[in-house]
């Protein structure tokens, strides 16, 4: 520790070195790391100037690399941003990056707030980065680009802000981090040709933990207690639903994974830990039994906890879904498949060789595991049919009753050996572009500094996309500008503006537009409508702000259900026909308070907004309706049923409660509203304070935090 104050972050404290290197190798000396030869490798290079692509196993030391990239950047005077696709990642990485750079040398820039965002070392979601390329292209105040997770860059849905960046930062130096790229020679040749920089890809197939691959042919609860046998935990059982999950965990207590022994170190562990909500006392009795459950519809709370305990080594199997894949905090010795294939929200697929490779690679923990394991189950009707016949040929009895053979489960599609054979040898797939035209992008591409319709011709006909898909893509862009032309949020100019621009947009994009909530600017217009005088103010303003989030499936499930149950008991009691009966069943919504309102409004903000596309306000009664029912947390998950689906309500309530504090202008409050205010956030605290407590500790980090709704860094 320094005599005069804390002690230096371990990186800050090597800024003054002679050159990056001997500053980089002194802190890995220091902190006594040995560097892998994939880790040298790409440090020399980013060190070298050159762009990388390193595209090595999990746990071989990426976030080391990552911090290289930063150290030297923040040694020549550049900016550096790191990028990731959960927020939770984005979050986690900044907390680590404070902790070796100093708070006042990193920010974090996300849809819900900004922390520091002037910092030379920036911590953002991918979709951040990307409509700052968009919107600033070559003069974005941004040096190197620190990509995490690059394999998103083929997600169907987000695939657009990996590839953004590409083709719109030609200043910058990048870094382009994934366990599963497949083939990357076209994304080499493509950043050497628009940066000017030489790209080296950096592979290894080594993993420092080597993995080994077993076909399971035993019963699961075999399969499981044959890995305990084997000293295989902790062991993490994939399932693909989270119903399935909790289940599962539930009936792996019969198995006897703890000794009374261990037990008694678990109790200790947990010490006055509190099971408070509805499927907390589950959740207790299972890790009494050393079996904890992880996935997202668990408060955060208890995942923390699942956790904390597996890194004791106090729990020997943890039961989650495949979402293990990216980044989850659990020491794992065994991870192991419950099936190979998975419904993934159209149909029901086998895994492709990402997938797998993503999820096996959480096997094996470096520094404790001189091996990792991955097991996969042979479909269970497979089995059961197996064993049954073996039975069978050597008992006659059996024979003559083994007239059916079992058949698979619903939502099947099949495997075999021969599959799981493939999957483990298989080089993840191409990437394949997922590149999507929007309002937001053509007007933040328009309102560029020069001259933005070159600039947004050139990013249709360069993007990766096929001619096909580019034509397609032009035509929806034309369609859009023409749009912006007609509602006067584009307008033609006879000479240049003081920035060089022939085309403009007449609306200030940094004070009206919400990146990630593009609805957030109709709330505020919306609440300038409403009656303060009114006694149902402070709900009707509840009810605006929910109107503007997403919709909490489980929940509007439960109380459409709910509402039909009720429903149904009532008309039967009238003696209505039954088919009246299924034709009101079917009217049947969700509580949408203010709906005529709402819909009226909305309606008439789309002509002057168009870049909502299809989008529309949501209403719904989530919180309201607890507020005007008088409920507790746990009255409301048990009134609707939703113990397994704690977590999403939570998230969805703590959203509202943010909403509620960044959305409402301070001369829209009222004492009452503000009441109303007090009560949801000490529910939510009161319930799992961990999402608010990061929240707040987000924007108290550097004095020099604040809240941004549209998240992105002022250009002008």
């Amino acid at each position: 520790m320094s005599p005069h104050g804390p002690p230096i972050p371990p990186l800050a404290a090597r800024l003054g070195a002679a050159s990056p290197l001997d500053g980089f190798v002194e802190y890995v000396e220091a902190e006594g790391i040995s560097l892998y030869p994939a880790q040298e490798e790409a440090l020399l290079e980013i060190l070298d100037g050159r762009n990388v692509i390193m595209n090595t196993p999990t746990g071989s030391g990426k976030s080391l690399v990552a911090a290289g990239a930063h150290f030297a950047a923040l040694v020549a005077g550049r900016r550096s941003v790191y990028t990731a696709p959960l927020k939770a990642l984005v979050s986690e990485k900044f907390f680590a990056l404070c902790e070796a750079f100093g708070a006042e040398r990193v920010g974090m820039i996300t849809g819900d707030a900004a922390v520091n965002s002037q910092a030379p070392i920036i911590c953002a979601t991918a979709e951040i980065l990307a409509n700052w390329a968009l919107r600033d292209g070559s003069e974005a105040d941004v040096d190197v680009v620190i990509a995490d997770e690059f394999h998103f860059y083929a997600d169907p849905q987000r695939g657009w802000a990996w590839q953004v960046p590409l083709l719109t930062l030609p200043q910058c130096q990048f870094v382009l981090l994934s366990a599963t790229l497949g083939p990357t020679q076209r994304f080499a040749d493509e950043l050497t040709g628009r940066t000017g920089r030489e790209t080296v890809t950096v592979r290894s197939a080594e993993r420092p933990v080597p993995l080994g691959f077993e076909y399971g042919t035993l019963p699961l609860h075999a399969s499981i207690e044959d890995l305990l046998e084997r000293n295989r935990a902790p062991i993490y059982v994939v399932h693909f639903t989270q119903r399935e999950a909790i289940e599962a965990a539930q009936a792996y207590t019969s198995i006897g994974v703890l000794s009374r022994a261990e037990r008694d170190l678990v109790a200790d562990a947990i010490g006055g830990f509190k099971f408070d909500s509805p499927i907390g006392k589950d959740l207790r009795r299972l890790i009494g039994h050393g079996v904890g459950v992880h996935h997202a519809g668990l408060l955060p709370k208890y995942r923390l906890l699942t956790e904390r305990l597996a890194q004791q080594g106090l729990l020997k199997l943890i039961c989650g879904t495949d979402t293990l894949g990216v980044g989850v905090n659990v020491p794992i010795r065994t991870v192991l498949f419950t099936q190979l294939c998975k419904y993934d929200g159209q149909r029901t697929r086998l895994l492709n060789a990402r997938e797998f490779h993503q999820i096996a690679g959480r096997a094996g923990r470096a520094g404790f595991d001189e091996r990792g394991y991955v097991r996969v189950q042979a479909p269970a009707h497979w089995i059961e049919n197996r064993i049954a016949e073996a039975k069978a040929a050597s008992d006659p009895k059996a024979k003559r009753k083994l007239t059916k053979r079992r058949p698979p489960e619903r939502n099947y599609a099949h495997w075999n050996e021969e599959t799981f054979e493939r999957l483990t040898s298989a080089e993840p797939e191409p990437l394949t572009s997922s590149f999507e035209v929007s309002h937001q992008m053509v007007m933040h591409v328009l309102d560029r500094p020069g001259d933005g319709c070159a600039d947004l011709r050139r990013l249709l006909v360069e993007n990766h996309e096929t001619r096909r898909r580019q034509r397609r893509h032009i035509r929806r862009a034309v369609a859009i500008y023409r749009s912006l032309i007609d509602a006067g949020v584009v307008e033609v100019l006879e000479t240049p503006d003081e920035w060089g621009r022939r085309v403009r947009v007449t609306v200030d994009l940094q004070d009206s537009f919400a990146l990630h909530q593009p609805l957030s600017l109709f709330a505020v217009e919306a609440l300038g409508v409403l009656d303060a005088a009114e006694s149902d103010y402070p709900l009707d303003v509840l009810s605006v702000i929910e109107s503007v989030l997403e919709n909490p499936g489980p929940v509007i499930a439960a109380q459409v259900e709910r509402l039909r149950s009720d429903l149904l008991g009532e008309l039967k009691a009238q003696g209505i026909p039954y088919e009246e009966r299924m034709e009101r069943l079917a009217a049947v919504e969700h509580p949408k308070p203010l709906r005529e309102f709402l819909y009226g409004a909305f309606d008439i903000f789309r002509r002057h907004h168009p870049w909502v596309e299809g989008d529309n306000v949501r209403p719904k009664s989530v919180a309201r309706e607890m507020h005007e029912r008088a409920m507790t947390f746990g009255e409301y998950v048990n009134h609707y049923g939703l113990k397994r689906s704690e977590g999403l309500v939570l998230r969805y309530l703590s959203d509202a409660y943010r909403a509620l504090v960044q959305n409402v202008p301070a001369e829209r409050r009222t004492a009452e509203l503000d009441e109303l205010t007090d009560w949801l956030g000490a529910l939510v605290r009161g319930v799992d304070s961990s999402l608010l407590d990061e929240w707040e500790r987000l924007t108290a980090v550097t004095a020099g935090a604040e809240a941004a709704d549209e998240g992105v860094p002022l250009r002008r």
